[in-house]
């Protein structure tokens, strides 16, 4: 029947913003928070020699929405550039190239802000303190050792992450300096490695809830019984099993095998919860213990040597350390995996999960309020409980990344190789490695800090990079490999070892070649090698400014002629 009365449709639900919408994709990735750290970045490129895989670097950055980024170049552009960078054009020709570079990136997104510095780097680097504003390094070389060094100590002092970048012909490397201890919560594990439903420590709540729902289980129907949750399955089994065991729980592999076969699958072989608590049996009947990386970081001396300036995480650590010396176990993360169940059973059994992770994150909260107070920690540098939250819920998973300062070669000392001498000995004998990769690029620095030239449109001013004059390719192929294979007999005595024929031989052979197609590149970087890099780089910069993920640790390698990457920690 038709009516005068004018229908109101009900509002609109979560409907996403313009900024939601644009960053859909990466939301999903490092979420909300993750997204407003990378829009609170302000990322400095030190851009040397052709300059092109910083360039591709912040490209990779300005498209997710960093908030802002500074070029330092006081190179004008040339036909050689125009050959190489995506982001300058003819008009850019004899302008300067950070202006050129700045003004097309931003083009990318107009939520990124550009700065273009044309000061030459040796003064823009004298002044004091004149990274203060920036978030993150971005050092592309060939860089004169003096200058690199200088920017390494205002990293230092200001705690700034570093980036020092190479790309010659199919080559390129970047490695990292972060501060002396790079904690990250937000690791995000194979969803498979996170649950934990402590069947072996089930608290009363969930015994209750089993007791209720497996009570005259041999007398249910085959719809009820086919829709009990398999973590009930499990725990009144194991009840079962620990009657006859005298209270043991399966600890062996051939325990859990005939726990599995001969107690909960005999229970009803043809259901689909008992399928996934057969599945289930081998992973959920370990004790929840935290791993030895876990107890390492819990246990390291800055949790357990506070102070009023501590960061967040090691109040954290140290109050989730008491809880585990308390308990036995870290707070309990409070996610359970999807399972065959009755819609308000499984409903049910979740909100008995989340209630106890409430409790034990609650218990955090209560100890690091307490070491707020103890260390005399500031009340407006009060922790937020959802940070203490979101820890609780991934500390089975943190991670701790120990900084090291990068590899600076100067003239006129060797390279030294220190506590890493042993491990990357032995990175030499593995076939698999690209070691030989580093070595022949520490050899070209080398070269770079005893080759000066008053200008060099390859090298950038005030250096001379392998392979820029033709006249001179035979002379500087000779001093590299020398140079290279130097380094590589060093390595092996620093080490105290020695590799003997035939392997000896073709390990220097191999860094012999690349040092001539290091040689032949001349200084030069392919495109599509930089664009790879730059996206490489973007990745590792983008998990160091939203501590999410794993950093690379410390150093990476990338083959373009066998397509390889390859991880040192130098």
């Amino acid at each position: 029947m038709a009516t005068n009365q004018t229908e109101v449709l009900p509002p609109f639900q979560d409907v996403p913003t313009a900024k939601e919408k644009r960053y859909d994709r990466q939301l999903r990735l490092w979420g909300a928070a993750g997204q407003i750290a990378l829009e609170e970045t302000h990322i400095i490129l030190v851009n040397n020699g052709p300059g092109v895989t910083g360039i591709e670097t912040l490209k990779n950055l300005v498209l997710p929405g960093i908030g802002q980024f500074s070029i330092i170049d006081p190179a004008l552009v040339s036909e050689a550039d125009l050959g190489v960078h995506f982001f300058l054009d003819d008009s850019s020709l004899g302008k300067f190239r950070a202006d050129e570079t700045v003004k097309l990136l931003m083009e990318l997104n107009p939520d990124a802000k550009g700065h273009a510095i044309k000061e030459p780097l040796e003064t823009f680097i004298a002044k004091d303190k004149v990274f203060t504003p920036y978030t993150l390094i971005l050092v592309a070389a060939p860089i004169d050792p003096a200058v690199l060094s200088t920017i390494q100590k205002h990293a230092t002092a200001l705690q700034i992450p570093t980036f020092y970048i190479h790309s010659l012909g199919y080559y390129s490397h970047f490695s990292v300096q972060l501060p002396e201890a790079f904690p990250i919560v937000d690791t995000h594990p194979d969803p498979t490695a996170t649950t934990d439903l402590r069947v072996l420590k089930p608290w009363p709540a969930l015994q209750a809830f089993v007791q209720e729902k497996t009570t005259a289980i041999d007398k249910m129907s085959a719809h009820d019984k086919g829709h009990i949750p398999y973590i009930c399955l499990l725990l009144h089994y194991l009840a079962v099993w620990q009657e006859q065991h005298g209270g043991r729980v399966p600890d062996t592999y051939k325990e859990k095998q005939e726990f599995r076969d001969s107690y909960v699958r005999t229970g009803s072989p043809d259901e689909e919860n008992f399928d996934e608590a057969c599945a289930a049996v081998l992973k959920s009947l370990n004790p929840p213990t935290p791993s030895s990386t876990v107890r390492d970081i819990l246990g390291a001396p800055e949790a357990s040597e506070l102070t009023a300036t501590s960061s967040p995480f090691w109040l954290i650590a140290n109050a989730i350390q008491q809880f585990y010396s308390s308990h036995g176990e870290l707070p309990l993360p409070g996610a359970i995996p999807d399972m065959e169940a009755q819609s308000a059973d499984y409903i049910r059994l979740q909100n008995i999960y989340k209630n106890k992770a409430r409790e034990d994150s609650t218990e955090v909260i209560k100890t690091v309020r307490q070491l707020e107070k103890s260390t005399g920690r500031s009340p407006k540098l009060a922790i937020d409980e959802k940070e203490v939250e979101n820890f609780c819920k991934g500390a089975a998973h943190i991670h701790l990344v120990r900084g090291r300062p990068l590899q600076i070669v100067q003239a006129t000392e060797p390279i030294r190789f220190a506590d890493r001498a042993k491990a990357l000995m032995f990175e030499l004998t593995n076939s698999e490695s690209l070691i030989g990769e580093y070595i022949a690029f520490l050899a070209w620095d080398q070269f770079v800090a005893t080759h000066t030239t008053s200008a060099s449109n390859m090298g950038g001013e005030g250096v001379r990079v392998p392979g820029s004059d033709e006249l001179e390719f035979e002379g500087d192929k000779e001093k590299m490999i020398g140079i290279a294979h130097k380094i590589v007999d060093c390595l092996i005595t620093e080490a105290g070892d020695r590799i003997e024929d035939p392997e000896y031989t073709e390990m220097k052979e191999n860094v012999a070649k690349i040092c001539i197609e290091m040689v032949r590149a001349g200084g030069g970087e392919l495109h599509n090698i930089a664009s790879l890099t730059g996206g490489l780089i973007a990745q590792e910069v983008i998990k160091v400014i939203t501590k999410q993920y794993t950093p690379v640790d410390n150093t990476c390698l990338f083959d373009g002629i066998a397509s390889r990457t390859y991880v040192l920690r130098v």
